[in-house]
């Protein structure tokens, strides 16, 4: 059996794990924390439970997917609920929009903002199918390794369709120009790392995977898919060891034979970095075996970082679904100043989600369980607790306003999480919390490479590299990277 050292239990390790050792390998998963899930970890306190990372479950069919390569049905590992209403839009203090799961009742919100509306919507939505099932099932399933991948009659054929060229705020706008509604649709793409009018409406099957495929939840929380994920990777043979972070790589000639960490080292005929691309390629790997320059990362445009709070509230905070957008200001704004003035928002947007309003089990009873998001530029200074509170306060300020709540005389259990975080628990890139933006001149084979030209036997799977961010394409990556080492390094 060849050996695969796999950096890093995130969604893209796990996966890559998984995919390799049904396929024959001897793999162990080497994981810097004292828990599996890289950025999808769990912390629990005085009864809380909180999902650290994702808590958007999208794209339903990618998971069903996953689990069936193993021989599971989703529902053999955990229980799966569709949320309705979707989501909570707050556009000012008694102003809010619910998205709701039933399309006609989606398409009837569309009319009463914008007469005529849901007719566009529903043209829309039909090419952001077509989007989908090009996107999600063919391209994304690329390597990425050669243009000749993309030699494909149905995708060359597609290209107008898959609206390359046009931007996200034009499409939008063929539908609507209520600001309601722009914000609305605009919205799943906030987090991709660009302007609206900068990201190709491709990503218009964001969309689809919202409004037509519906928003989920996992009960007990995201990492109830981290757990499902490690059960069927122990199941193939996948071996864990955490606490061990790697700290270099020894070589012979081109090829990596031993992962170094501070405690001793293992041998491997493969590597597969499923930790943050730049800190393998930057930090890890030798200077004259790195991958890229450091100028090459530092014109990376990168998608957001986040400001966090993990608060466990005595009692219920009313007026809030499970997940709440709060767009009481100008988007734009908060997008310049995410992507092109880089500071810390003026005005911010920002998430509050509580997954207590869906399920008891992660807060003591009669508590409600809630984190709030606020989105700001990768790589930002000033990064303090003093600031970190300045935040925390203008959040809290507009949130019980809009509940008519005193909720902060209520918080037991508050924890925060930002920049310097992201970087000293996850050795993230500029303290990015999404990965890599989805801009045209970082798509496809214009991502990292999937397969180092430098070390012969050294890959990397996740959000800096092929198909790109977001829980759905990482799980893909994990499956993309496992075949093209089943293709390179063939057992015998």
């Amino acid at each position: 059996m060849k050996s695969v050292i796999v950096i890093g239990s995130g969604f893209a390790g796990l996966s890559s794990a998984t995919f390799l050792a049904k396929s024959g390998y001897d793999v162990t998963v080497l994981e810097k924390n004292d828990s599996l899930g890289g950025r999808a970890r769990v912390w629990e306190s005085e009864g809380f439970k909180f999902d650290m990372g994702p808590s958007w479950y999208w794209m339903p069919d990618v998971f069903e997917r996953y689990f069936k390569s193993f021989g599971y049905e989703v529902s053999e590992l955990y229980e799966l609920v569709r949320l309705d209403p979707s989501y909570r839009v707050v556009f000012g203090p008694n102003e809010h929009e619910d998205q709701s799961a039933n399309m006609a009742e989606l398409e009837a919100m569309f009319d009463r903002l914008d007469p005529g509306s849901s007719k566009r919507l529903r043209k829309f939505l039909a090419e952001a199918a077509y989007k989908y099932e090009v996107g999600i099932k063919d391209l994304v399933h690329k390597p990425s390794r050669s243009l000749l991948e993309f030699a494909d009659l149905r995708i060359i054929k597609g290209l107008f369709q898959l609206d390359l060229l046009k931007d996200m705020r034009k499409h939008v706008a063929e539908v609507s120009t209520h600001p309601k509604l722009k914000a609305i649709m605009e919205f799943p793409v906030l987090f991709l790392g660009a302007l609206p009018q900068n990201t190709p409406a491709l990503y218009s099957l964001m969309n689809y995977a919202d409004m037509s495929m519906g928003t989920w939840y996992p009960k007990g929380g995201m990492h109830k898919i981290i757990e499902a994920m490690v059960k069927v990777a122990k199941e193939q043979g996948v071996k864990f060891r955490t606490e061990t972070e790697v700290k270099g790589f020894q070589y012979s000639g081109k090829k990596i034979v031993g992962v170094l960490t501070k405690t001793g080292g293992f041998s491997a005929d493969i590597v597969v970095a499923g930790a943050d691309y730049y800190h393998i390629d930057q930090e890890v790997s030798d200077k004259d075996r790195r991958e890229y320059s450091k100028q090459y990362w530092d014109k990376r445009k990168m998608a957001p970082s986040s400001l966090l709070f993990y608060l466990g509230i005595e009692g219920k905070v009313p007026n809030v679904l499970h997940h709440n957008l709060f767009f009481d200001h100008e988007l734009d704004q908060h997008a310049a100043e995410l992507y092109t003035h880089p500071r810390w928002p003026s005005n911010p947007l920002f998430y509050a989600s509580a997954p207590s309003k869906t399920d008891m089990s992660i807060s003591p009873e009669g508590c409600e369980n809630m984190f709030l998001l606020m989105p700001t530029a990768p790589g930002l200074a000033g990064d303090t607790e003093e600031v970190r509170e300045k935040y925390y306060n203008i959040m809290m300020d507009r949130l019980e306003q809009f509940t008519g709540s005193s909720i902060r005389t209520r918080v037991v259990v508050k924890r925060s999480f930002a920049y310097s975080d992201f970087k000293s628990e996850y050795n993230s890139f500029k303290g990015n919390a999404y990965g890599l933006a989805n801009t045209l001149d970082q798509t496809a084979i214009l991502k990292p490479r999937l397969k180092s030209k430098k070390i012969n036997n050294l890959y990397f799977s996740g959000q800096l590299t092929t198909p790109g961010p977001g829980v759905p394409p990482t799980l893909i990556s994990g499956e993309v990277v496992s075949k093209e080492i089943v293709k390179d390094f063939k057992l015998t």
